[in-house]
């Protein structure tokens, strides 16, 4: 995902993401374990991507502490 795509969505919805992806990062890990990951590349787009989602949400805390 790209970060302007992640800035509009709303709390919940950073939320919902941000479990998808963890959830998405853990299956990948056991693949990794046990050979069957084709894409490894993949496992770093994954770990990007909720560190992006991490950030938003943050920044998103910091405005509202802000107001």
């Amino acid at each position: 995902m790209k970060i302007e795509d992640i800035k509009v969505l709303s709390d919940d919805q950073l939320a919902d993401e941000l479990a998808k992806q963890k959830k998405s990062q853990f299956n990948m890990r056991f693949q990794k374990a046990t050979g069957q990951l084709a894409n490894t590349a993949e496992v770093r787009t994954v770990r990007r991507t909720i560190a992006k989602i991490k950030t938003v949400q943050s920044q998103k805390a910091a405005t509202k502490a802000k107001a």
